[in-house]
């Protein structure tokens, strides 16, 4: 069945503002669990989306990508985080950066019970319930994979620099001014999709063996 434009942003919106609002709010909870409290202190620790959507990262551009059939691609507004003022800095800026990651894991599970839960349900929610929870697997593990790109700023970027001794890290961290134009290119050149793709793959296997 092709869903029409409208039914798309109906089906595709919730799962995606839940997956950037709670992604966003992880890091904050961990980075103050951690010591530092500058996310909130900015009221950016919070399960309210408005704090955390960018209007073109977080509507525009997965709208253009979802509509186009590529993988879904797209950002909010980066919780703050002051690794200085972290316990540890080098050794807690991993699971600051993990916390984001792995509630998308956490989210996506959610998902796959909603399918379970949908085939139970009332006829006329069944179905479009089911197509929200697909959607919402598949946004949240997409986040999960983008964001454990071992590229800076992206989460596995500041994960990278956590593991690596420090004459490393101190290089590895300067591609953070390059990391976003990095990550366009590979998008529109299609590499991003081939490197994506079979780790993707992986994850949704793993999810549908733990259900």
């Amino acid at each position: 069945m092709e869903l029409s434009l409208i039914q798309k942003i109906v089906i595709y919106a919730p799962p995606i503002i839940f997956a950037i609002t709670v992604h966003e709010a992880a890091h904050g909870y961990a980075a103050k669990y951690f010591g530092d409290m500058t996310a909130f202190n900015a009221g950016r620790i919070t399960l309210n989306p408005i704090k955390h959507i960018d209007p073109f990262g977080t509507i525009l551009l997965p709208a253009i990508t979802i509509l186009l059939g590529g993988i879904l691609f797209g950002w909010a507004k980066p919780v703050p985080v002051d690794f200085s003022r972290l316990r540890n800095p080098k050794k807690d800026m991993l699971w600051v950066a993990a916390a984001g990651p792995a509630s998308n894991f956490v989210m996506a599970i959610f998902w796959a019970l909603v399918i379970k839960f949908s085939a139970g349900a009332p006829e006329a929610i069944a179905y479009p319930l089911a197509m929200m929870a697909k959607a919402g697997i598949a946004i949240n593990i997409v986040l999960m994979v983008l964001n454990l790109l071992p590229l800076p700023p992206l989460d596995g970027g500041r994960i990278a620099v956590s593991l690596l001794p420090m004459n490393l890290a101190r290089p590895f961290a300067q591609i953070e001014r390059f990391g976003f134009i990095i990550l366009i290119a590979l998008l529109f050149t299609g590499v991003l999709s081939r490197i994506l793709t079979p780790l993707i793959n992986v994850v949704d296997g793993l999810i549908k063996s733990l259900i």
